[in-house]
């Protein structure tokens, strides 16, 4: 093979061999996947003033149905990465993204609150789940040995990229036509994703008689015992016994409960209240993705040349800062502070992922995607209680700025949880 392919020199390969290692086709079919996946998950902040006016549901009732899809989200990743290695990437991935696309539909035909729990917060969040960061630790570890802190960056940016595409789109379809279009847009959009996951996807570099991108011998085969279930919470309890595990577990509890919890589900509601447009709202979430793309990147490539504890302290300590100088930034108009706040933050947004993967990778070996998956669980968990704790204090305060002083100060709980994992940089789980 090419020296892309085995790093072997060229006159080590065979004739007629591909130049361009199988392992970034891979990568582009999830970076299509992640992209959507995250496009359909952003909706519910689009359409909670239109819900409001149409049902009359209170933020906090349409909050929980974003609350249960969060949830759901986290919970069902470390298990999806159990199913993909059992049963195989490409089915979990088209059965995901199916259901999302039956759930996104049915809500077109609504009338109940416990409806939108249904089909948005049950069936949407187990389809999203299905393909949440366990699915970019599987297939950048299966198709990479070199590069596999850029690749998780550009697959974890994949999240901001899909906000890019997807929020000014829906935003308008709600304002202009309505939030039926715009779920059914969603709709479509999950089944039109599966077609190249059918038709490119490949499990594993062995199927094609590759090595992994960079590797020089093949990687030992995986020991696949017992079923996923079982699997899944094997792992979760040895993990559990260790202190990285539950350092990372709350640090990333409080990324989600900074990001998709409070600015992915309340930042527009939040905005408007303050007199400006939804589709403004919706575009500055949309420039966040942009530099959120930069930033996850940029982390991705830190993330191979330097510590990562070291990374989240830093990553941590900005967006708490930035989170308490938020409340003074709204208003009717655009203004340069709040442009400053957007390309600040959405550079930090999920800038956590790939050190926090780098983590889970030096500490659980093998075990790594599954103990992600629970820690991205804790993430979803953070994002949960969060999205449905902000919509009461808007409720009851009648304005966001409590919530946003409380996340300013999660994200400095979540810089001490790293300092203590700094402190104990040798811990090692006994799953590895």
């Amino acid at each position: 093979m090419n020296e892309l392919t085995t790093r072997r020199t060229p006159a080590d390969a065979p004739a007629g061999t591909p130049r361009l290692h199988y392992g970034w086709v891979v990568a582009a079919v999830a970076l299509i996947v992640l992209i959507g996946a995250a496009g359909f998950r952003s909706a519910p902040g689009l359409m909670m003033d239109a819900l409001n006016s149409e049902f009359g549901w209170s933020h906090a009732t349409i909050s929980s149905a974003v609350s249960v899809n969060l949830t759901l989200y986290g919970l069902t990743a470390p298990f999806a990465a159990a199913l993909m290695d059992r049963f195989g990437v490409r089915l979990v991935v088209v059965c995901a993204l199916l259901t999302i696309s039956v759930g996104s539909g049915l809500t077109i035909l609504m009338t109940q609150a416990w409806q939108l729990i249904l089909c948005w917060g049950v069936l949407v969040g187990l389809g999203s789940g299905s393909m949440a960061g366990a699915f970019a630790t599987t297939v950048s570890g299966r198709w990479f040995q070199a590069r596999q802190g850029l690749v998780t960056g550009v697959l974890t940016a994949a999240g901001a990229a899909g906000n890019l595409v997807f929020m000014p789109v829906l935003a308008s379809l709600v304002e202009h036509h309505g939030w039926r279009t715009a779920v059914v847009t969603v709709s479509l959009s999950a089944t039109v994703v599966a077609v190249p996951v059918l038709l490119l996807m490949r499990e594993r570099p062995a199927d094609l008689g590759l090595l992994p991108y960079g590797a020089t011998e093949p990687p030992p085969p995986p020991q696949i015992t017992g079923g996923a279930l079982a699997r899944s919470l094997r792992v979760l309890r040895e993990a559990a016994r260790t202190r990285p595990f539950w350092l990372l577990a709350g640090s990333f509890a409080i990324c989600g409960a900074t990001t998709a919890g409070l600015v992915g589900t309340h930042f527009i509601p939040a905005a408007h209240d303050h007199g400006m447009p939804v589709t403004t709202g919706a575009s500055l979430l949309a420039l966040i993705g942009i530099f959120d793309v930069v930033g996850t990147v940029t982390s991705g490539w830190l993330t191979d040349r330097f510590d990562s504890s070291r990374l989240l302290i830093t990553y941590y300590a900005l967006r708490g800062l930035s989170l308490l100088f938020l409340p003074q930034l709204f208003g009717q108009s655009l203004h340069p502070p709040m442009l400053a706040f957007v390309v600040f933050y959405g550079l930090d947004w999920v800038a956590t992922v790939p050190p926090t993967v780098a983590l889970c990778r030096r500490h659980f070996g093998q075990d790594a995607p599954i103990v992600f998956g629970w820690v991205l669980a804790c993430h979803q968990i953070g994002a949960a209680a969060v999205a449905g704790l902000a919509g009461l204090a808007r409720d009851r305060f009648g304005d966001y700025d409590a919530a946003w002083y409380a996340a300013g100060a999660l994200c400095a709980l979540a810089v001490l949880c790293c300092l203590a994992l700094r402190r104990r940089p040798q811990a090692v789980a006994a799953a590895a």
